[in-house]
């Protein structure tokens, strides 16, 4: 097997460890202590205050990027055609949308200085996933040109 493979096949691992992982610790004011956020844990408070907005970010941090994989894995594996590996970019790159937008988030907290948010390892593990499954896409793609 390809070291290709391998490593999309790691992703199918990867992606749910990063969705429990933590990508933040926030805190109102610096005397208090920090709450850890991960994906599922944002997402969970999003479905109790915005359900239009749940949907959107399930869709782009969830879905987008396991379906990616598992698409990729299956054109790898020769049971999907190769046809499919334009679509699968474009759910690469909404997947990456998600990743943006923590980052936004992140630099307008830490800009208005109201609480306190330090990065997490988790959101390390979840940009190496997406940028992983964006290599591997573009990879997979050159291939089929060949």
């Amino acid at each position: 097997m390809t070291t290709l493979k391998w490593i999309n096949l790691m992703l199918l691992v990867l992606y749910p460890v990063a969705w429990v992982a933590p990508l933040m610790r926030a805190g109102l004011l610096p005397l208090f202590g920090l709450s850890e956020i991960s994906v599922l844990t944002g997402l969970q408070a999003l479905w109790g205050t915005d359900i239009v907005l749940a949907l959107i970010v399930t869709g782009f941090a969830l879905v987008a990027p396991y379906m990616k994989t598992v698409g990729l894995t299956l054109v790898q594996f020769q049971l999907l055609s190769r046809s499919v590996l334009p679509a699968l970019a474009l759910m690469g790159k909404l997947a990456m949308a998600d990743v943006f937008l923590i980052a936004l988030y992140i630099t307008i907290v830490k800009g208005i200085g109201i609480g306190r948010i330090e990065t997490a390892w988790g959101l390390y593990l979840f940009t190496a996933c997406i940028l992983a499954s964006l290599l591997i896409s573009i990879a997979e793609t050159r291939r089929s040109a060949d």
